[in-house]
């Protein structure tokens, strides 16, 4: 296979899809621009409180960034380019408008419940870093893994060094510390957005060398995940995409056998008490708060079929009383998760939420060409877990995550069609 060219590049003794630029050395310049901007464009910041500054930079930055979008205007119009910016504009004016009379707001309290999310807009300002920056795609699988290793390294170093004293056992409602001990234990609720990729990384390796390291890495990833930062949407969402990513690369026999280790393995991963809590409906889970808010959001819904199809919007959280106030219950859209979605944008919101992560799908798959690139594999099987978990977290809290990897896969697809050699 070694130095055999076909229309699309060069393919690699591994069997990586590669382009001549590709194959050359890392250019760390390059690599060190995008592990400092990664961890705002994948919103590792968005919700820890803990670290203020970077917390703010965070909720500015879909702004301040905004303008590497100009660096578009040079080339070619991206793919997917019309659906983000209508899909953007509408779930962030339509239910502001829809909220002045559901809820009696004025235009601008409104559309401040909608900052949530701006984080579309990177896939303007990422793709026009990445056109401006011109790095190869193995300097871009570079900087997520770095940004990866140091996810992993942080939440070790949490883990063995941190105090008792620093875990918190009461905080207030709707506020989610690094550091926090509950019914599940002693928790660290890492963003693990560069952590899973490199989880998925690593796991694909695996599959395209056969070396066991790979698969040992991954495991310990999984491992951490489990027994570290110990969300259940995370724990699951990663056993089901192991699953789906092995029974593809099985052959028949093997596939048979993984079918029979089903009800082990399922067996296995629930009996871990905070992961069987899934299916908990005692009120130590928080079931009974998210039934009665699913209820309440139903009924207030009604049978209305306008509001059913386009949302009620939502109190913005600027207004001090809020939905709770306005229920008369702990009431949060994201504990609903898909009814929250509908109860906010409606059925057709919803679905322009969905069809980001699924066009990501099909724009990835058409950047791997039909090759084995463990990275790119690792970006889809990312999108594939954000929608397997969406039952249990909602993709609202995050969109600059699907929004970048749909970036990277445009990029890919413009570096498929125009090879930059020579850079």
């Amino acid at each position: 296979m070694a130095g055999r060219v076909d229309a699309r590049g060069d393919l690699d003794g591994r069997g990586f899809q590669t382009h001549r630029s590709e194959s050359a050395a890392l250019r760390w310049s390059r690599v060190a621009a995008l592990v400092a901007v990664l961890p705002l464009f994948g919103q590792s910041f968005h919700y820890v409180k803990d670290l203020a500054p970077l917390w703010a930079l965070s909720k500015v930055f879909p702004i301040v960034s905004l303008p590497l979008a100009f660096f578009l205007l040079a080339g070619d119009r991206p793919t997917a380019a019309r659906q983000v910016l209508i899909s953007c504009v509408w779930l962030t004016l339509v239910p502001t408008f829809v909220a002045i009379g559901t809820f009696q707001q004025t235009f601008f309290i409104g559309l401040a419940a909608q900052i949530k999310l701006l984080p579309l807009l990177y896939f303007f300002s990422f793709l026009g870093f990445l056109r401006w920056l011109r790095p190869t795609m193995r300097e871009v699988a570079a900087g997520f893994l770095i940004c990866a290793a140091i996810t992993a390294l942080i939440l070790l170093l949490l883990w063995a060094a941190a105090p008792q004293s620093w875990y918190k056992s009461h905080y207030v409602t709707g506020e989610s510390p690094i550091l926090s001990n509950d019914n599940r234990g002693n928790r660290i609720r890492m963003p693990m957005y560069f952590g899973l990729i490199g989880i998925f990384y690593c796991y694909r390796r695996f599959f395209v060398t056969r070396r066991p390291i790979w698969f040992v890495l991954a495991g310990i990833g999984f491992a951490m995940a489990m027994g570290i930062v110990r969300t259940r949407s995370t724990v699951l969402g990663l056993a089901a995409v192991g699953a789906i990513t092995a029974f593809a690369a099985a052959s028949p026999r093997v596939r048979v056998a993984l079918i029979a280790l089903i009800p082990v393995a399922l067996a296995a991963l629930f009996s871990v008490p905070y992961v069987a809590s899934v299916f908990s409906t005692d009120s130590s889970s928080g079931f009974d708060v998210r039934w009665i808010s699913t209820i309440k959001a139903i009924s207030f819904l009604g049978t209305d079929p306008l509001r059913w199809l386009f949302g009620v919007g939502t109190i913005s959280p600027v207004d001090p009383a809020g939905l709770m106030t306005y229920f008369n219950h702990f009431f949060f859209l994201a504990d609903i998760t898909w009814v929250g979605v509908v109860f906010e944008y409606g059925l057709f919101g919803a679905a322009l939420i969905l069809a980001i992560p699924v066009r990501g799908l099909f724009l990835v798959r058409q950047a791997r060409g039909g090759g084995e690139d463990p990275f790119l594999g690792a970006l889809q099987d990312y999108l594939l877990y954000a929608v397997l978990i969406s039952e249990l977290y909602p993709m609202t809290l995050a969109p600059g995550e699907f929004t970048v990897i749909l970036a990277i896969a445009v990029f890919a697809i413009e570096q498929r069609r125009r090879p930059m050699v020579g850079q």
